[in-house]
């Protein structure tokens, strides 16, 4: 791209001088920004981007099958393929200028300092309520393995079932939280690549080998689980919050494409695999999570409950780090390990008592899908994309393309979003 046009640009905003905006110093820490030293290989960012797109949303998509139905499938092929325009939109975001190392430089090169804030505002909301979900997860899977399990506190308090799970999840994560420097976090959590696998392969090992067999027929198409479909779908792909973190690791940046193209065609493979093979086995009758309908006992079903565990652990956090940092960035003042430690234990308390209000794995994940994986993953990419580069500098079928993908894209976060609101009030 022609980075001397976009320059006065940057200027105009000011919003990307790195010695005179805290704002920016404070989001580049919080994405984690790419180790300097020689960059990251294509295979080696391959594998980071598929480990941000693989995670819960593997779980839940038999159910957004189930909402949606069978046609909805090329729903998901749509979204993968939107997601995947729109990574590259914000890799052509980056060429404009060599400033933007974050997904906030983008929106305050579009937008000046507004635009930092509203992308900074969708992207940390996503990146604290995906953690919420992962406990919810794990309260549930864990009630799963040890059913009936309660533990009394005196004084009337009684911790029983996926509740008192969420606590000990909790409790057992904390101390991962604390750490600031997450090196070897980030390297526990590239299993999540090889987890996804073994779970589409437990799934099909308890279909065919332990008797669970394909007796789900389905439905063809569910026009009112459409939105709660599209909300799960769009969550499965939300890893555009970390997509210029990986593109400025790189020791080639122009092969980032590629890179996307790739994790995208693999995740989406893997996707529909496993909800193709979890819509089979139960129908309608599949739950927000596919674990909880394994049978009970079986060693592929221990398996696949025990891999879906250990990706919370890892990931949960990295996921709240640049939530924490951004915090910490504000606030921190004398015994800045102390006061840090507080906010981190804070964040998690937070998390926990919202895990144990709202218990709707299903209809949380939609809710975040439809209203910030959404913004974060189609609209902002779309609308910073124009701004930056005019519609003049744009091809109209490129024109078309782009406000087709804002117009379809605030259908299905205002429709999914009303959906899961709906359905989260109607469980209590």
């Amino acid at each position: 791209m022609d980075t001397g046009s976009a320059a006065p640009l940057l200027h105009a905003h000011g919003g990307l001088q790195a010695g005179r905006d805290p704002a920016a110093a404070h989001d580049h820490v919080g994405q984690c920004s790419p180790e300097a030293s020689g960059g990251a290989t294509f295979l080696r960012t391959c594998f980071n981007g598929l480990n941000a797109l693989s995670g819960a949303g593997l779980l839940s998509i038999p159910y957004a099958l189930a909402e949606g139905g069978w046609l909805s499938l090329v729903l998901l092929l749509v979204v993968a393929m939107v997601c995947c325009y729109t990574g590259q939109l914000l890799q052509t975001c980056m060429g404009a200028s060599a400033d933007v190392r974050g997904y906030p430089d983008i929106g305050a090169l579009a937008f000046g300092v507004k635009g930092r804030f509203a992308v900074s505002a969708f992207m940390y909301a996503e990146l604290y309520l995906v953690p919420i979900g992962f406990l919810i997860m794990e309260g549930d899977n864990l009630d799963k393995l040890f059913p009936g399990t309660s533990l009394s506190l005196g004084a009337g308090l009684l911790f029983s079932g996926k509740h008192l799970f969420i606590v000990l999840a909790s409790i057992m994560i904390l101390p991962t939280t604390w750490l600031r420097n997450l090196g070897v976090l980030a390297y526990v959590s590239a299993s999540g690549v090889l987890a996804s696998v073994v779970l589409v392969f437990c799934v099909l090992w308890a279909a065919v080998v332990d008797g669970v067999g394909f007796q789900g027929k389905g439905t063809m198409l569910n026009v009112s689980g459409l939105p709660t479909a599209l909300g799960l779908y769009t969550f499965c792909y939300c890893g555009h919050a970390i997509f210029p973190t990986l593109c400025n690791s790189m020791k080639k940046k122009d092969k980032f494409s590629n890179v996307l193209v790739v994790c995208f065609v693999a995740c989406t493979l893997n996707y529909g695999s496993m909800a193709i093979l979890g819509y089979l086995m139960y129908g309608d009758d599949v739950e927000s999570q596919v674990t909880l309908n394994l049978p009970e006992g079986k060693l592929s079903s221990k398996l696949a409950i025990y891999t879906a565990l250990i990706n919370p652990f890892s990931k949960y956090a990295l996921m709240v780090t640049p939530v924490a940092t951004a915090i910490e960035e504000k606030l921190l003042t004398g015994n800045k390990r102390f006061v840090s430690m507080l906010i981190r234990t804070f964040i998690v308390i937070s998390t926990v008592i919202i895990a144990l209000t709202v218990p709707f794995f299903g209809h949380l994940m939609a809710l975040v899908g439809s209203l910030l994986s959404v913004v974060a993953s189609m609209l902002l990419p779309c609308i910073c994309y124009l701004k930056i580069f005019g519609t003049a500098r744009c091809s109209r079928p490129e024109v078309a393309v782009i406000v087709m993908i804002i117009i379809l894209g605030s259908l299905v976060a205002a429709c999914g979003t009303y959906s899961s609101l709906q359905k989260i009030i109607h469980e209590f």
